[in-house]
């Protein structure tokens, strides 16, 4: 275990967003780590939220507009921390020669709001809301087997690992994908706690056609989120509307 002046919440946030939109880097002319990561304005809320959690390692000019340079409308929000030797420590602990590098000696300090960051960051529900996957794409692929046995021995969850495309360049790319829904549920039963940006539900909410099963996994996630339920039933009809015209679109002559 890492000895850092770092609080808990805020050291299990930084390597769960290694994993995900995050990353530690030492600067030209820097002897320090900053830790930085930037969302669409789409996911402001989710982005102010971690912002307010990273209070300790952040300075007064930590949040800025990263603009479109390319004229395509995609302005990001980022966040860039101060350098600092707790930071560093991080660094070494997860890069090797500069680059980020998946150990288990790291992976074995994720909490449940580190899995929890990851998830929101990169993690999309899909297959109409009933399997799950990683966006693990810029992973080697025996790093992702280090992420598939941790998943296994530590939390008791089936990951597998898929290709991104069967030919061209993609193909040597590859993502981690939770094809039970029975054991998307299970991790998701973990995060669920930290989930707390209501922005962000819908990365949570298993979608059911049959109605029993829907109340079921709406029941839980209010329990174990603490949002009431009348949103998560408008965030569940708004998906599910959503679904059906995408699906319309695919079908249509």
């Amino acid at each position: 275990m890492i000895n850092s002046s770092l609080s808990c919440r805020c050291k299990e946030i930084i390597l769960g967003s290694l994993l995900g939109d995050g990353s530690l880097r030492i600067q030209k002319g820097y002897k320090h780590a900053r830790f930085s990561f930037r969302h669409s304005l789409k996911y402001k809320d989710y982005f102010y939220w971690k912002v307010e959690q990273l209070k300790e390692i952040s300075g007064e000019k930590s949040v800025f507009l990263q603009s479109d340079k390319n004229g395509c409308g995609k302005d990001k929000l980022r966040y860039q921390s101060l350098a600092l030797p707790s930071l560093t420590e991080l660094y070494n602990l997860t890069h090797k020669r500069n680059i980020l590098r998946v150990r288990r000696k790291w992976l074995n300090q994720l909490s449940p709001l580190s899995l929890c960051i990851w998830w929101l960051d990169d993690g999309s529900l899909v297959s109409d809301c009933r399997q799950g996957v990683f966006c693990t794409d810029n992973f080697a692929y025996e790093e992702l087997l280090t992420i598939v046995r941790y998943f296994r021995k530590v939390w008791n969850i089936r990951v597998r690992i898929g290709r991104v495309a069967k030919q061209g360049k993609r193909s040597g790319q590859y993502r981690l994908w939770i094809r039970s829904t029975e054991e998307l549920k299970k991790f998701l039963r973990i995060i669920l706690p930290h989930v707390q940006v209501q922005s962000m539900l819908y990365k949570v909410l298993i979608l059911y056609n049959d109605p029993n099963l829907q109340e079921r996994w709406i029941s839980e996630v209010c329990e174990k989120t603490g949002f009431q339920r009348n949103i998560l039933e408008d965030c569940v009809n708004e998906r599910k509307q959503k679904l059906r015209f995408y699906t319309k679109l695919r079908t249509s002559p």
